[in-house]
């Protein structure tokens, strides 16, 4: 299994940004059929260091992590707005049992 764990920090942080990036985020559910889980959580802490958005996602395989990259929905609609409301992404990968 795969994980891939992606963390949004936004340009602006108004309840109706973080409402939208969030829904467009969980709206992969169904449209991309590599995702094993999807989840997305919303900041509570809000200090200097925290990501406004996690997103946590699993694979069963890097090849199904590489399709999941380039599938239409997620490059064209997803990655697309997010990286239009986000100041900065980080992401980290890994496999387990």
């Amino acid at each position: 299994m795969i994980t891939h764990i992606v963390l949004f920090k936004l340009k602006e942080r108004t309840p109706e940004v973080v409402e939208k990036a969030r829904d467009i985020l969980l709206s992969m559910e169904g449209k991309v059929s590599q995702l094993r889980h999807l989840e997305v959580g919303v900041d509570l802490i809000h200090s200097e260091r925290s990501a406004d958005i996690a997103l946590v996602t699993k694979f069963d395989s890097m090849e199904d992590l590489q399709a999941y990259q380039v599938d239409p929905y997620h490059a064209n609609e997803v990655a697309a707005y997010m990286k239009s409301v986000c100041a900065s992404v980080v992401a980290a990968d890994y496999q387990s049992a």
